[in-house]
């Protein structure tokens, strides 16, 4: 991908190092990372003394450890804001970090690094509206009330709202065996509503609800 070369932020932006994965973040979402880079050990250790996020994106394509710095992987331009919930060095040069999904953004330009950092200018996009969970939805809830019991609390949110159309949809979203661009779709969706009935569809494909 060709980088295109940041000014400063303009009225409603932020400037955001992004940590490209192969994996799909959502507000409320949690994270565990082992980061071995030394360019993502630095941003980490930059979001913690300044208590800011960092911006996680799925890559479209590459990998996710560099063989050229200066060739980043390509990236959906929608992605989630990461703040470091817990730290832990268990051993000299590795970070194990547990990040915890905020808002979601849209990269606007970006700009690449010395070091292969990508930071980005991006715009927050506004949360959805709160609304109750439809009694068509219920179903949805409870099959999510079981995987969170088996997957056991250190995978999940400790806040649970279940009457949370948003909330529901994440992570059912995050834990469902979905195709990395359809959970991406997810993320760029609007709408909580029109978000469950795509997964009511998948679950009701699958004879799980």
């Amino acid at each position: 991908m060709a980088s295109r070369r940041a000014g400063a932020p303009g009225r409603g932006e932020l400037e955001l190092p992004l940590f490209p994965l192969k994996t799909v973040l959502y507000p409320g979402g949690l994270l565990p990372l082992r980061i071995f880079e030394q360019r993502y050990i630095a941003m980490a250790k930059a979001c913690l003394q300044d208590s800011r996020p960092f911006g996680v994106c799925l890559i479209t394509r590459g990998d996710e450890v560099a063989h050229d710095p200066t060739a980043p992987p390509e990236f959906s331009m929608v992605g989630t804001e990461a703040t470091i919930a817990s730290w832990d060095m268990p051993e000299l040069g590795i970070l194990h970090v547990r990040a915890v999904g905020g808002e979601r953004f849209q990269v606007r330009s970006h700009r690449v690094e010395r070091d292969g950092l990508v930071v980005a200018l991006a715009a927050r996009i506004p949360a959805e509206p709160t609304a109750t969970l439809e009694t068509r939805f219920e179903p949805l809830a409870k099959l999510l009330e079981l995987i969170a019991a088996r997957v056991g609390p250190h995978q999940f949110p400790e806040a649970r709202a279940y009457d949370d159309a948003s909330w529901v949809g994440y992570r059912l979203a995050e834990v469902l065996p979905l195709p990395l661009s359809i959970k991406q779709g997810m993320l760029e969706i609007n709408d909580s509503d029109v978000r469950l009935a795509l997964l009511q569809k998948f679950l009701q494909q699958q004879g799980l609800v």
